[in-house]
């Protein structure tokens, strides 16, 4: 089943649904970073957030979660943003990927105390202009339902959120989402009816674990709730690291700190964090990039 999401809408009650379909995604990330299950977890979770979240963007806007946070997986990052019309780019990465705890009293996994407590951190960015940055203590640390907490707080949209990650140490089973937001004049009682349903319906990794695509997903969160406007979008990792951006990093050092290395080494090289693509750089090249400074 490709990854893919799914929007779609229901204008007289006020809900818009997105559905999301990310073990694809969440593989290819889990493979690049090595992570352990309970890792893979965390991250697949909070990238399909963020891929949930980046439905609607335009041009160059991009949407970034972070959490900082004391729990043994350390801070943990994702981005997604539109890479073509009808395709999303998304990456992420913890800091610490090698994490593995006992499953909780569910015989879930832990991500809870993975996290630990701290604080979630949503940016929505364009290429030129200032970001809008909103910030929320971690309530749970189950993801989902802290993103729950920063639509409501941070953006005023109620919304109910699902997002699921099943994995073993052979490699991800399934992994995807779901989130519906309030629109403007919603009707409580629609979204107390999905609150409902969202609370009922099997675990979203079970039913992907199934062979349930996004518009089953949507269907199995909306009941009987009529969706229109369906918006079809594929997801898939990506990386906005190149040669130059890390040229212009090592160019922020200065020329006595590029000069330095030189000295040190004979080649310095720069992994991407996201990617884990290296970028080498011999020492004649950095003598060079410190010239034109």
């Amino acid at each position: 089943m490709p990854d893919e999401l799914l929007a779609a809408s229901n204008l007289d009650a006020g809900v818009a649904l997105v559905a999301a379909v990310t073990t694809d995604l969440v593989t290819e990330i889990r493979d690049r970073h090595d992570l352990w299950p309970t890792a893979t977890a965390a991250v697949g979770r909070l990238v399909t957030g963020a891929a949930l979240l980046a439905t609607g963007l335009k041009g160059n806007e991009r949407i970034s979660l972070q959490i900082a946070a004391d729990g043994p997986l350390g801070t943990l990052a994702t981005d997604a943003w539109l890479l073509e019309e009808g395709t999303i780019g998304a990456r992420g990465y913890a800091r610490n990927g090698q994490v593995e705890l006992p499953v909780d009293a569910r015989g879930k996994f832990n991500v809870s105390a993975a996290v630990g407590a701290g604080s979630l951190q949503v940016t929505r960015s364009v290429e030129a202009g200032q970001p809008y940055v909103g910030v929320v203590p971690i309530q749970t640390g189950e993801i989902a339902e802290d993103l729950a907490v920063y639509l409501a707080q941070s953006e005023q949209i109620p919304s109910v959120v699902a997002l699921g990650v099943l994995a073993n140490p052979g490699g991800v089973v399934a992994a995807g989402g779901l989130l519906a937001r309030a629109l403007p004049g919603a009707d409580e009682r629609a979204i107390a009816a999905l609150e409902k349903r969202a609370a009922m319906m099997p675990p979203v990794t079970q039913l992907i674990a199934r062979g349930r695509d996004a518009n089953a997903l949507l269907r199995e969160l909306a009941g009987d709730l009529e969706l229109r406007s369906h918006h079809r979008i594929s997801v898939r990792f990506a990386c906005r690291c190149n040669r130059e951006k890390v040229e212009a990093v090592l160019r922020g050092l200065g020329a006595d700190e590029l000069l330095q290395l030189t000295r040190e080494r004979d080649r310095t090289e720069a992994i991407c964090e996201y990617c884990r693509t290296r970028y080498v750089f011999t020492a004649h090249e950095l003598r060079e990039l410190a010239a034109r400074l």
